[in-house]
């Protein structure tokens, strides 16, 4: 039995085009990050049980690491962002739509048991929003 510890799971990196349009996404959706963010190469954001969500210009992550370069085609990445009702939902998803942000699906009752849309951070990364049916509670 080895008696190497186990990497714990702390952090979700983002790497963004543009630190200022991504803040102003994730702030909408509840995460605080410090005042003056926008004039940083790093900032974080604490989540409940101890993670951190963390964003990365292009350009700081260039400086460690010159050959990186944007992936193409779709994400493979996705975030899901909890919310209180079925209905609050489609007020967040109306709201950041509002916004300009890219709604990808509108909500809908998924087949699963909750309400489900999916919109587009600045940088086309997949952020769903959920949140249990009533019927599906019981």
């Amino acid at each position: 039995m080895s008696t190497t510890p186990t990497p714990a799971f702390a952090v979700i990196g983002l790497v963004v085009s543009d630190l200022a349009a991504s803040l102003a996404f994730y702030r909408r959706l509840g995460l605080e990050f410090p005042d003056g963010s926008e004039d940083q190469p790093h900032v974080e954001a604490a989540l409940p049980g101890g993670l951190r969500v963390t964003l990365d210009t292009e350009a700081t992550v260039r400086s460690f690491h010159p050959s990186w370069r944007p992936p193409t085609g779709d994400g493979r990445m996705g975030l899901a962002f909890l919310c209180t009702g079925p209905e609050h939902v489609d007020e967040v998803y109306q709201d950041l739509v509002d916004a300009g942000y890219h709604g990808e699906l509108k909500p809908w009752d998924a087949f699963w048991g909750q309400r489900y849309a999916v919109l587009h951070d600045p940088d086309g990364n997949g952020v769903d929003l959920f949140a249990p049916l009533a019927d599906a509670t019981g």
